[in-house]
């Protein structure tokens, strides 16, 4: 079975790697961005199953990105996971109306983030830890 693709795109390198931990490199095909502009080329060229996108970065902010990846042709069919220590109800419709799937407020439960990943990719499997 094909593994599914995520790309993991937030400002903090650590974050990242527990994201990369959490997700497990073994489950997931896996690429990283540490910005926004990183984060719009590197959706065109690896083309993911899932976006787990930070919404505030510095220069291009997550929505802007996620209304990128929404608007291509190439990578809208990509869910779009919102993560951000900003979780209003502003924020949630913001990114609602940027097409964004789902939004996590930071911090997170790994295992509800995991769960909600499974469900969003369709895999028919449920979270090893869950």
């Amino acid at each position: 079975m094909t593994r599914k693709k995520i790309l993991v795109v937030d400002d903090d390198e650590g974050l990242r790697r527990i994201l990369g931990v959490t997700l497990g490199e073994e489950e997931f095909e896996l690429r990283y961005a540490g910005d926004g502009e990183e984060a719009i080329v590197m959706a065109a060229e690896f083309r993911p199953d899932l976006v787990l996108l930070d919404v505030m970065m510095p220069n291009v902010d997550g929505f802007q990105v996620c209304q990128v990846i929404k608007s291509n042709p190439k990578t809208r069919a990509a869910r779009v996971v919102m993560l951000t220590a900003s979780a209003t109800e502003k924020d949630r419709a913001r990114g609602r109306a940027a097409g964004a799937d789902e939004y996590f407020g930071k911090p997170f439960s790994p295992t509800k983030l995991l769960n909600r990943i499974y469900e969003l990719l369709d895999t028919g499997e449920t979270s090893p830890s869950a």
